[in-house]
Order: structure tokens, then sequence, then C-alpha cells
């Protein structure tokens, strides 16, 4: 019961994903056949308010709940991500769906998802065996 908050942000924010249509397989093909602006829309506004959070929180050191200091640290580029990009995007518009999205589309009652999920987890399951193989 100590964990309810997490349970009812969850909810909120399933709900807030299917009534902004961001899980809506239809929607994400728009957006991957450059059919319509809604996808872009809502991605370009997470960009702009996770941007602006970055700066407020450098800009005037804000810290935790608990008092400590966030700390942000520097990214290096590495040509992993770039294809780990193209492969997770690949993936998504395949599917019509990305990780936080899925639960949302299983919650609505799109229970063809769920071979997406286990597919999801199989990955990074294969993943976790080959990570000490592969280049970091």
């Amino acid at each position: 019961m100590r964990n309810i908050k997490f349970l009812i942000t969850g909810v909120l924010f399933g709900i807030i994903l299917v009534k902004s249509q961001v899980v809506s397989w239809f929607r994400i093909q728009e957006m991957f056949r450059f059919e319509a602006f809604h996808m872009y829309g809502v991605i370009g506004s997470a960009i702009v308010v996770g941007m602006s959070s970055v700066w407020f929180i450098k800009r005037f050191e804000l810290k935790t709940i608990s008092h400590e200091p966030i700390v942000i640290s520097e990214k290096k580029f590495h040509w992993g991500n770039v294809f780990g990009g193209l492969i997770f995007g690949l993936g998504w518009a395949i599917t019509g769906a990305c990780p936080g999205p899925l639960f949302a589309q299983i919650g609505s009652g799109y229970l063809v998802v769920l071979v997406t999920l286990l597919s999801a987890i199989a990955g990074t399951w294969v993943y976790g065996l080959l990570r000490k193989k592969l280049p970091h």
C-alpha cells in the first residue's frame, strides 16, 4: 500500500497517453509516413519541456525533495546511440509502439500488443546475455 502513489501516477499517465492518442497505432503510422504533425508536436513539446527543465535545474541549482544536489553529468557522443536509436525507431515503426505506451495499449484492450511486450522483454534479456561482449 505504501507504493499506491506510483500506481496512481502510472494509471494517470496511461490515461493521458490514451486520451492524447500517442498510443494510437494509426497516429504512429501517420508520423512515420510524414502524414500528420500530431506526434511531432507531442514529441517536440516534450523535448522543449525537458530542455527547459534541465536548464532551470542547472541555472538555479535546484535540489531534490530530500535536499540532495541534482547532478546531471555530461554525456560523450557514442555511435552506439545512433545505431541503437535507428533500431529503436525501426521497431517503433514496425510495431506501432515504444516501451511506455505498450502498457497503455494493453490496458486499452489491444491484447495483440502482448507479443510486442514479450519481444521487448526477450530483447532486453538477450542484451543482458551479450552485454559484456558488446563495445560500450
